[in-house]
């Protein structure tokens, strides 16, 4: 592979952009060392527009298409996604890996998030202890991690991940709790503590991390109290503002 040059963080980092993340024209070529995301889910949320299922894919390609530009050499891209529906059930997963390997992504693994030991999930049982229509009620979301270009990173940087979690995280099944969608203000926000694992595993320090659909800015939270460089973006007014006081309530001051 050839040199290039990875741009360096400047005054573009460590903001949340109010704007489509299908054109992040504020992040330079090959500067975004890890970028996690959790696209909206399509079905019903207030947040999002009622649009199809191959429009809501096509933005998903185009959002990944400039990802991969931003992504430098070696760089990852880790998507959480849930599966939808029962009738019928929609794998929304295998879309995504269609998708983001036509890009040129190379697919690295995926990871189990286990939303809570036991938890109840939700309460849509179909037929009640009975063989005519029994539901699955899903406790679990998937973590899909890509690579641009190498499986590995070709340059060098500080780790700040023990033994311990390294070990842990390298299990292919998470166990954390969800966040309350009350409490953050968001209609569905992953915990930090999920974010925190992908920044630390899949970064170094003094990284830059992107999170192009930002909403309620717990990836901006974990790279920013993790030593990483944020970049944050999203169509909403109100989440840009919502991300931004999280920011501001949640980061430990720099000593």
């Amino acid at each position: 592979m050839s040199e290039i040059e990875i741009p360096l963080p400047e005054d573009w980092v460590s903001k949340i952009y109010c704007a489509s993340s299908t054109n992040m024209e504020k992040v330079p070529e090959n500067s975004v060392a890890l970028a996690f995301t959790s696209p909206p889910y399509n079905v019903g949320k207030e947040y999002d527009d009622d649009m199809g299922l191959r429009e809501y894919l096509k933005l998903i390609r185009d959002v990944g298409k400039d990802v991969y530009r931003v992504l430098r050499p070696g760089g990852r891209y880790v998507i959480n996604i849930a599966n939808l529906g029962r009738k019928p059930y929609i794998p929304m997963h295998t879309f995504y890996y269609d998708i983001h390997m036509d890009l040129g992504f190379l697919p690295m693994g995926e990871i189990i998030w286990q939303k809570a030991k036991g938890a109840n999930g939700s309460c849509a049982w179909g037929s009640w202890m009975s063989a005519k229509s029994p539901r699955l009620r899903d406790i679990h979301e998937y973590l899909l991690v890509f690579a641009k270009q190498d499986f590995s990173r070709p340059d060098k940087g500080e780790s700040d991940i023990g033994r311990k979690e390294f070990m842990e995280s390298t299990l292919s099944v998470w166990e954390i709790p969800p966040e309350s969608a009350k409490k953050v203000g968001h209609p569905a926000p992953f915990p930090v503590a999920l974010a925190d694992k992908v920044v630390r595993l899949y970064s170094y320090i003094d990284d830059v991390v992107l999170d192009p659909f930002a909403g309620s800015g717990s990836t901006c939270v974990a790279a920013a109290n993790n030593n990483r460089y944020y970049v944050g973006y999203d169509i909403s007014k109100e989440y840009c503002a919502l991300a931004k006081q999280r920011i501001l309530n949640e980061v430990a001051p720099k000593s």
